[in-house]
């Protein structure tokens, strides 16, 4: 048996199912369109919904600071388990994936710079590595964008279990980004529960001179979580 961490990059076979791929393409037609793409979605916070709309009720009562998000994936099945691979098991090839795919699935004008939320320092620690700044660095280079790093201003708790409220209190002020940001940035993160992190940090491209933010997330939890 082909070990999962290979077989996510082994050239010219699907990273899913192992079956050859036309034109030494990452995965198949096949896997690509049976993966748990986020197409019905809120176009403000990228939740996932259970029928069209514009809005979801939590953007409808308490909007974001970004303007946009793009999160074409929902965090289940094989991309929860890609991004685990990635983010936990440090496989640089799982995470160029989770890249391309992104990319591939982006549409509309590209943003004139990338900005990587900054990892907890103690999940940093954890990982031995920066995944988001990693994979802001990874899109960098496949969309020809140039990238620009934030820093905390302050160690906050972890936000695993904490309401959507204490989520967003949890991370107010907490991030700076060098000024004479350009007007339209995007945000980079691996994935997106309620996008209180990227709202904060939003703010803080805001001050920075940004006028136009977009929130990238490779990945969306599903609703409710």
């Amino acid at each position: 048996m082909v070990d999962q961490s290979v077989r996510v990059g082994l050239p010219g076979h699907c990273a899913f199912c192992m079956g050859l791929t036309p034109l030494a393409s990452p995965w198949c037609e096949a896997c690509y369109e049976a993966l748990p793409w986020n197409r019905v979605a809120c176009r403000r916070c990228a939740e996932p919904l259970a029928r069209p709309a514009d809005l979801c009720g939590h953007c409808l009562r308490h909007a974001p600071s970004f303007n946009v998000a793009r999160a074409p994936l929902r965090y289940e099945d094989a991309t929860q388990a890609l991004l685990q691979r990635f983010k936990f098991g440090a496989q640089p090839r799982a995470g160029i994936l989770l890249a391309t795919l992104f990319a591939h699935s982006r549409e509309g004008v590209l943003p004139e710079v990338l900005v990587a939320v900054p990892t907890h320092p103690q999940r940093r620690r954890e990982r031995g590595f920066d995944h988001s700044v990693w994979l802001t660095r990874e899109l960098s280079r496949q969309l020809g964008v140039p990238y620009r790093r934030a820093w905390r201003e302050r160690d906050t708790p972890t936000q695993r279990g904490l309401t959507r409220r204490a989520r967003r209190g949890n991370v107010r002020g907490a991030f700076r980004v060098a000024s004479d940001l350009p007007a339209h940035v995007a945000l980079v993160d691996d994935v997106m529960t309620t996008g209180s992190t990227l709202s904060a940090l939003a703010d803080a491209c805001r001050e920075a001179g940004a006028k136009h933010v977009e929130a990238w997330a490779m990945t969306r939890t599903p609703r409710g979580i």
